[in-house]
């Protein structure tokens, strides 16, 4: 068994020789554009690598031990077409798979032109099947016939085979060592890293694992399995895969669903998935804008529901006279400001949470107390006891911003009418570049999350008349009250010292002019 410390070392080294790779291919291209080049390869790769092994293994179960499916002829290969695609979602013809792509790349004059036409027979081989939706437009975003890559296709080429070829050179382990984790890691890294570089482009759709993990965990307190997982503004997908971490896939009875509105992201996301070896029948990621096209009207409600929505921006509020009567929104009876949607995606989530189950959403903090609207849909959510706990995060967590941002925890099935405040703005460690939650913090707030504590400085559990009397401000500030880290300082100690100090520096002037005036005197 393979021992933490050898996974951590492998990792390590896995990580090095992307970052290696990324700067030495990239050239003229932007990292954040060139990342599309460097996944959708790794993602090429990794269904190829996928398809083969599961054919493979289908095959040694029947006593063909030595077969390789890569060794096929296309037209042999052909005959399980349709079995291939039922099973895995997709089909890759032997001599159109990675590695013999890459073999024949440094020949291949029209290389671009072979990827562009393999691309489109991977999506088309899925067309007419249920997963169709699932395949279409997943390489839209790999342009092998960009500027971004060179000038003339000649150029363009020789950047594609360095590319193929740094991607095979990846020591990624075989499936047979149940090492398929490491594209994961592989993919999330690329994420981590340029979506640091990125800006707020980046820190739009990504969360870092440890706020992922954070957030499915406190959504399954007490539970080993939950039937469906629901993220309404999924990004690439990090927060909804980290249930397959917390409780195993197989312990996401029926699957991970979820929207996104960027049509970059919501492929990256379905990428994600296959990536992590959730299968086409396992999600449903939809692409729209959730607040006004919302996609899954007949899956809901879920169990668990996770969300990281982008903090105050605009949506079309009281400007579309359809949303005050959206059933989502008529609880409250009123919508969320036009100029911040935060309390909207709060409105979205609560409709389609699962009676006894739980949300978890990270939320701009302004949003627990500013007023107006804003407060009056606060108001609801606290005398319905919808608010179950509000976190109070640590500053410098995600990329593209610096803000302590806050989890709004919601329940409609609560044991109690009180609201738990926790501040852990002081549980961090600080990484190279950014605050980082550690397994220990993470901890420390579940613990408290779970046993529903009260620890001076750190959480306070509030019934409702208190809330009431703040005018429903739900910020962690009103109710835990920072511990006082300045020094105790002693005044008449103090006034002692200064008196000391006092007489010494006129003793010291004193001796000094007596030492100028001798000098004086001896010219």
């Amino acid at each position: 068994m393979v021992t933490d410390t050898k996974k951590e070392q492998e990792r390590s080294a896995l990580h090095a020789t992307i970052w290696k790779i990324a700067n030495d291919l990239r050239g003229s291209v932007d990292g954040w554009d060139f990342k599309q080049y460097v996944l959708g390869m790794l993602f090429y790769r990794f269904i190829s690598e996928n398809l083969t092994s599961y054919i493979n293994e289908k095959q040694k179960e029947t006593g063909a031990t030595g077969f390789n499916y890569a060794n096929l002829k296309d037209s042999e290969a052909e005959v399980g077409r349709e079995n291939i695609i039922e099973e895995k979602g997709f089909y890759i013809a032997p001599s159109e798979l990675f590695e013999s792509v890459r073999k024949r790349a440094k020949d291949d004059a029209n290389l671009n032109e072979t990827l562009e036409q393999i691309f489109k027979n991977i999506e088309s081989s899925a067309q007419g099947t249920d997963s169709e939706s699932d395949l279409k437009g997943l390489f839209d975003d790999i342009d092998v016939n960009s500027n971004k890559l060179g000038g003339t296709v000649v150029s363009r080429n020789e950047k594609l085979v360095k590319l193929l070829n740094a991607i095979s050179e990846l020591n990624l382990g075989n499936y047979g060592d149940n090492s398929i984790d490491v594209f994961g890691d592989a993919y999330e890294y690329l994420m981590t890293m340029y979506a640091a570089n990125a800006g707020k482009s980046g820190g739009e759709f990504f969360t870092p694992q440890e706020v992922s993990e954070l957030l499915a965990r406190i959504t399954v307190v007490g539970k080993s399995s939950v039937n469906k997982v629901y993220d309404p503004a999924c990004g690439s997908g990090s927060l909804l895969l980290k249930f397959a971490k917390v409780l195993g896939k197989e312990n996401v009875r029926n699957g991970f669903y979820g929207q996104e509105v960027n049509i970059t992201t919501y492929n990256l996301c379905r990428i994600n998935m296959f990536l992590h070896d959730i299968n086409y029948e396992q999600f449903d990621i939809a692409h729209g804008d959730t607040l006004t096209e919302p996609k899954h009207w007949d899956d809901e409600p879920f169990e668990a529901i996770v969300s990281n929505p982008p903090y105050s921006i605009k949506w079309a509020g009281s400007d579309n006279p359809i949303l005050i009567n959206d059933e989502r929104f008529t609880p409250a009876g009123v919508l969320a400001p036009k100029s911040k949607a935060d309390l909207a995606f709060v409105m979205h989530t609560l409709s389609w949470l699962a009676t006894n189950d739980t949300a978890a959403i990270v939320s701009f903090p302004g949003a627990m107390y500013r007023g107006g609207a804003e407060q009056k849909i606060r108001k609801y959510l606290v005398d319905e006891n919808y608010v179950d706990a509000v976190i109070q995060l640590p500053t410098d967590l995600f990329f593209g911003t610096t803000i302590a941002t806050c989890i709004l925890v919601l329940k409609k099935n609560k044991e109690d009418n009180k609201v738990l405040f926790i501040d852990a703005t002081k549980e961090f460690t600080r990484g190279s570049a950014k605050s980082k939650l550690t397994e220990d913090h993470m901890k420390k707030i579940l613990d408290s999350y779970s046993k529903r504590s009260i620890e001076e400085h750190f959480s306070y559990l509030a019934d409702h008349s208190q809330i009431e009397e703040k005018d429903y401000n739900i910020s962690v500030v009103t109710y835990v009250t920072p511990k006082d880290t300045r020094e105790e300082i002693n005044i008449e100690e103090l006034n002692k010292s200064i008196v000391d100090i006092v007489s010494k520096q006129t003793k010291l002037r004193t001796q000094i002019d007596e030492i100028v005036a001798d000098l004086e005197g001896s010219k």
